[in-house]
């Protein structure tokens, strides 16, 4: 065998893509260093976004290009840094966030809380470190699905709210300082007002992504989110329901509107799994949520069913990704999760100084 040299193993690293990226790992900057001693090529990744279930399949693809190009013996060890990316001109960063992604439809009863949730507990199975912001005053469910409903949360010296830890993120909603049953009888302004309140007198720390399950349409909450809050990109849930599509697209036009990156699609209810005999049925129709990220040059996420057990686990306050991590559902999520992450990844990185937060 011809000696061994970095570029030589450079160029073998340059034929493999990142499934989620679409990128290979040379020219995505992800090769941190590469050492070869004797007949021994170790290879240090560090990647963009936290996708700690996919390590492994990445190092047999690495492995497996080394092996076909002569290498007897490898190490592969990956890394990742997740830096705070781009939002809206002239919004003031949120301190101890790095990155805000909202999580948008245009009409209810798509499942978006259900998306917003276990995307929250699936990027933090991938390695992050996250927080769920429930934006959604007049209906806040995001308590009752944490299994979190009882808490409350503490008040700090400088009259600030610590968010409540549920399931290892933290969290805020008006749920915690309302009764479930109380009804939000408020007007627009009061609605911003509490939203604002609830975000910037929390005091987040260290958060990697911050979700933010924003109630369904295109009105004064979802413009303060996008004039104030410094939001790096939207994710649209639907379902393939015509209907539902019609409103999934404006959401998504206004997202473009006020200039905030779409991260992608994710269809939801996408097909009926039946609990009893596995029966399945496309009850709202068929690839609605591809075929609209197709039309209007956006990623698609991913297709999740409408399952009982999705539901079921949300009311026991323990979602899918906690309960059933190794479910075919979860497995779903958890991809769902690095894609968004990496979508956002590609995205320019802001430039102001933030502490480094490297997951091994």
């Amino acid at each position: 065998m011809t000696k061994l040299t970095e570029e030589k193993i450079e160029n073998i690293l340059s034929s493999i893509i990142d499934i989620h990226t679409n990128q290979d790992l040379v020219s995505s900057d992800n090769v941190k260093s590469i050492t070869i001693d004797d007949e021994i090529v170790s290879i240090e990744l560090l990647l963009k976004y936290p996708a700690l279930n996919y390590h492994d399949e990445l190092k047999d693809s690495i492995d497996n290009a080394l092996s076909k190009a002569g290498v007897n013996y490898s190490n592969v060890s990956i890394k990742t840094k997740i830096k705070p990316h781009s939002t809206q001109s002239g919004v003031s960063p949120l301190p101890g966030v790095k990155n805000i992604i909202a999580v948008a439809s245009g009409k209810g009863g798509v499942g978006k809380s259900t998306t917003a949730v276990n995307l929250a507990l699936a990027l933090q199975s991938e390695g992050a470190k996250v927080a769920l912001l429930d934006a959604d005053i007049y209906g806040p469910s995001q308590p009752r699905m944490l299994g979190a409903k009882e808490l409350k949360p503490k008040g700090d010296e400088n009259g600030n709210m610590k968010p409540v830890i549920a399931h290892g993120i933290q969290s805020m909603s008006i749920g915690y300082l309302v009764e479930e049953s109380a009804p939000m009888v408020w007007r627009g302004p009061m609605v911003t007002q509490a939203l604002e309140q609830l975000l910037k007198n929390t005091e987040w720390s260290d958060i990697d992504y911050m979700i933010v399950d924003l109630p369904p349409g295109t009105g004064d909450t979802q413009l303060t989110l996008s004039q104030r809050i410094p939001v790096s990109g939207a994710v649209i849930v639907t379902t393939p329901q015509d209907i539902a599509l019609i409103d999934a697209q404006k959401g998504l036009s206004m997202f473009e509107k006020v200039n905030i990156p779409i991260l992608g699609i994710v269809e939801n209810m996408s097909i009926h799994v039946c609990s009893n005999c596995g029966h399945t049925e496309e009850i709202f129709g068929n690839g609605g949520g591809r075929k609209m990220a197709g039309n209007t040059d956006t990623n698609f996420l991913g297709a999740l069913p409408l399952q009982l057990d999705i539901r079921t686990d949300l009311d026991e306050g323990k979602p899918t990704v906690i309960k059933n991590p190794e479910s075919p559902a979860a497995l779903i999520y958890q991809e769902i999760a690095r894609k968004v992450a990496a979508a956002l990844s590609l995205q320019s990185e802001t430039t102001g100084a933030f502490p480094n937060i490297t997951i091994e």
